[in-house]
């Protein structure tokens, strides 16, 4: 379970007393008639647990790590005189992790959990409720969402119906389910606390259900489901500066996973395409500035980008996006999940302010840009002739071809490289890339990631 990193009270006194009021209905008595000692009828989560529960599996991970040598091996007068042999064979440790996954497919085997329980994993197990366990198959996974698809094969097997997420209110009771500490499955019950929660650095698309039932270390990638038993969030996140629950829990909708699920079954990975358009917070301040009516939120539009599929579809710069689809946008964080999570080619209607006057843009999901860099379009002279593109995980710009005697060529970069800065600053696409450098400077500092490996580059 991943930390967002303060004693809670008990959220059972106040959950147990609600859940009386609501279950002792008419219609709820009628479901669970459940009764004490006298006869009276009690409110229960059991029947509902019994159905669900086979459905939330426990996954143990298996990883073998290369552990590092003491740098003092590295001294060559340290192995001459303690005669170390120069080559020593590499030493190894197989170290083991728990999470939990939730079974969507029970006739296929699906499995759904969170990308970074099985990052890195050399052997996946997925261990059921009833006692078995089987060797999981990883199909793909969507790191910036953090969602991993696995699939086992095994009879019968119960799944869980996945609920759409968007009605979901802040007051409805939610059940978590997973395999906290390793101890084994276990149920926790809450509400929902807040929704649309951004800005937390823990995904690269954040858009997280928060929720008061107890998340712990091992619970990532269980379910969370509603009263009627329906998956409306995969738990991934826990805000714990002490390192266990205090009661601020985070999800990942079922709708956005959802879309990243479909991609990984079709494709085996998510091909997440883009608008070609740099955006920022609309703050009171630019509001005013670009005359936009006091009160209204949205997506600001800072720069739209050549040739992108917003250049083509008409949008500029200084225009503010409040609606996608019918849906209202609020921040920029909204936009980019609106956009990350449909597929390229998809349809978008965008309701736009611009000038003081709402507009509808219809326009289309994009392919990653890509610029071949030519002598008139070269975003430095010493980049000519590479071909540029946005990095599959949107962290860096990737250098997918160099052509044959250009000066990328004699630059020292190869087909492959990410390049994460230059001349000192951050860049993770080619027109943060492009703002970085000048086209008068002589000298051009890259910062490279070469397979596993970190480089600086001086170009001159």
């Amino acid at each position: 379970m991943r930390r967002v990193d303060n004693n809670p009270f008990s959220i059972w006194q106040q959950a147990v007393a609600i859940l009386a009021l609501v279950f002792m209905s008419g219609a709820t008595q009628a479901a669970w008639p459940l009764a004490d000692s006298q006869g009276d009828k009690l409110p229960t989560l059991a029947p509902l647990l019994e159905t669900v529960n086979p459905a939330v599996v426990n996954i143990s991970t298996y990883t073998t790590r290369t552990v590092q040598q003491n740098p003092l091996l590295n001294d060559p007068f340290f192995r001459r005189f303690f005669n170390v042999p120069d080559q020593m064979p590499k030493q190894k440790r197989r170290t083991q992790s728990a999470g939990s996954g939730v079974i969507i497919d029970a006739k296929n085997g699906t499995v759904v959990t969170n990308h970074h329980v099985i990052d890195g994993a050399d052997e996946i197990n997925v261990s059921m409720e009833d006692g078995r366990s089987y060797k999981a198959e990883l199909i793909g996974s969507d790191p910036e969402v953090d969602i991993a698809v696995l699939k086992i094969k095994a009879e019968n097997l119960v799944s869980i119906p996945i609920a759409n997420s968007d009605p979901v209110r802040v007051g409805d009771f939610v059940i978590a389910i997973g395999n906290p500490f390793g101890l084994g499955q276990t149920v926790t019950t809450g509400v929902v606390s807040a929704l649309g929660r951004t800005g937390l650095g823990i995904e690269g698309y954040e858009n997280f259900i928060q929720t008061d039932a107890s998340i712990n270390p091992g619970n990532s990638g269980g379910a969370l489901v509603n009263l009627r038993g329906e998956l409306v969030g995969i738990n991934t996140a826990i805000l714990a500066p002490s390192g266990g629950n205090v009661g601020i829990g985070f999800a990942i909708p079922t709708n956005m996973a959802q879309a990243s699920i479909t991609q990984i079954l079709e494709h085996g990975e998510v091909k997440r395409g883009q608008l070609g358009v740099i955006i920022q917070d609309l703050t009171p301040e630019l509001a005013e500035a670009f005359g936009i009516k006091k009160g209204q939120r949205g997506a600001l539009i800072a720069e739209v980008q050549d040739g992108s599929a917003a250049a083509d579809a008409g949008l500029k710069a200084g225009d503010v996006v409040v609606e996608v689809d019918g849906k209202d946008i609020l921040s920029s964080a909204q936009l980019r999940n609106a956009v990350g999570v449909r597929q390229i080619g998809e349809s978008l209607k965008l309701t736009i302010v611009r000038e003081g006057k709402t507009k509808i843009i219809k326009t289309k999901i994009g392919e990653p840009s890509t610029l071949v860099a030519g002598k008139d379009d070269a975003v430095h002279k010493f980049l000519e002739g590479a071909s540029l593109k946005e990095s599959d995980d949107k962290d860096g710009v990737l250098v997918s071809d160099i052509a044959q005697g250009s000066a990328a060529a004699r630059s020292g970069l190869r087909p492959g490289d990410v390049i994460f800065s230059a001349n000192k600053v951050r860049v993770k696409s080619i027109a943060e890339l492009r703002k970085a450098v000048s086209g008068e400077d002589q000298r051009l500092l890259l910062q490279v990631k070469r397979g596993r490996a970190a480089l600086f580059i001086v170009l001159q």
